[in-house]
Parts: structure tokens; sequence; C-alpha cells
């Protein structure tokens, strides 16, 4: 597994960040070494368990999978991590390439299939688009009946817009990022305050969201963290103080 550093919670990074997930260490190397020199940051994982982890820890503009991986089978991965609430665009690499194959993993959530022996270029224009899109649909985040805009750092609620400073916004978009995740307090730490050192800083972001958006917009889990709730910001209210 590599050890780069997560993604910019709210979007800032504009560097493409990807997840690997093939068991096969040339092969992995190979694609790595390739997605790298398209400017991406790879991390890549051997096995289904590492790539779970991963995926429900960090934040991806793309993913690709293989299929016959050990610990968990990659359709079994990219199921579970679409119910843990992974919106990331998955592309699935596999020696299984006939029709039952293909409807196989689009319908366990991927958004594309590519059968190998593959095309390197096909490869990397598929990973292109699935980028792109990403982008086109990744610039705002629901927070309940509430969104987040990345690019304004606002929470719109009816006619109601709350500025957010870039670090509220960070912590937000990575519990809104995976609304149904309990996120300790360390894991907090890494994704949205990367360059800070001592976990308080996430309870006092916490209590400053609280504050603008209203108590029950971060959840506390007794003994496990925190995970996202509901804004309480309304249009006939304004913000809550």
């Amino acid at each position: 597994m590599s050890t780069h550093p997560g993604p910019d919670a709210a979007g800032h990074a504009t560097a493409t960040r990807v997840l690997l997930v093939e068991d096969e260490a040339e092969l992995a190397a190979m694609l790595a070494g390739l997605f790298r020199e398209e400017g991406y940051v790879v991390d890549v994982a051997a096995d289904g368990h590492t790539g779970l982890h991963l995926g429900l820890t960090r934040r991806y503009d793309v993913a690709v999978l293989d299929r016959g991986l050990p610990a968990v089978e990659g359709l079994d991965l990219l199921a579970r991590l679409r119910r843990s609430g992974f919106t990331t665009p998955v592309l699935v690499l596999s020696a299984l390439g006939n029709p039952a194959d293909r409807v196989a993993g689009l319908d366990a959530g991927a958004e594309d299939y590519l059968a190998k022996p593959f095309d390197i270029d096909e490869l990397l224009a598929r990973l292109r688009a699935l980028r792109r899109r990403h982008l086109d649909t990744a610039r705002a985040l629901p927070v309940g009946d509430a969104r987040l805009e990345l690019d304004s750092r606002q929470v719109v609620s009816g006619s109601t817009r709350t500025a957010l400073s870039e670090r509220e916004c960070d912590l937000l978009a990575t519990l809104a990022a995976r609304p149904r995740q309990v996120f300790g307090r360390d894991d907090l730490l890494t994704l949205a305050f990367p360059e800070a050192e001592n976990p308080v800083v996430v309870d006092t972001y916490v209590h400053y969201l609280r504050r603008k958006l209203g108590r029950g917009v971060v959840e506390t889990v007794r003994g496990r963290g925190y995970r996202l709730g509901t804004v309480a910001v309304r249009a006939d209210e304004g913000p809550v103080a």
C-alpha cells in the first residue's frame, strides 16, 4: 500500500487521486506508474481488505478494481463500498469479459468495465472520462435537506446561505462524503486537517459547525467518534447562533 496523504476534503487539491486495487504485483506496478505519469496520485492495494479500508477512510476521484482479488472478491468489495456510501466512480478490470460478467460488474455498482487484456490508451481515456464525470457532480454534497457548495464554501438550506471557513468546509465535506460512516478523531484529523497534529482541533471545528448550523449537524457516536447529522438552518430563521 502506498503512503500518499489523503485528499483535501473540500476538493481544493488539483491532483486526481486514484485507488488501484490489483493483486498482480507486476500489473499493479505498471498501472500505478502509468497513472503517475498522467499526474495522478495513486494508492495501491493488493487485496480486497486493504482496498476496503482505503476506500472507507480516504477520498478518491476514480477507483480501478480487479475482480479476482484475495481476501475480498472484487465485486463483493465494490458492493460493500457502495453500501457504505462510497460514491467515487469505479472502473472494473477483469479477465472475465463476456456480456454476463460485464452486466454483473455494472449491476454491482461499477460505472465502467474493461476486459483484460486491454489497450493502455483506452484505459487512460476511460479514466479521464470518469474523472470528468466525477468533477462535474462533486462540487456540492448533500447535508440532510441542505447542500454544501464546495466552491463557495457555503451551506445552502432553502434561501439561506451560511458561509464556512476553509477548515469548517473541509470537516463538513469529509463527513458529507460518507454520510453513514462514523469517523474517529484521528481519521478526521488525517482527512480534514492533514497539517495539524493535535486531534483536539477536530473537536474545536465540530463545535464551530454546530454553532453555525445547529447541534445536530454533527452527531457524536459515544466511544467511536463523529458522523454527519442534519442542518438546522431554515429559510425563514437564518443561521443558528
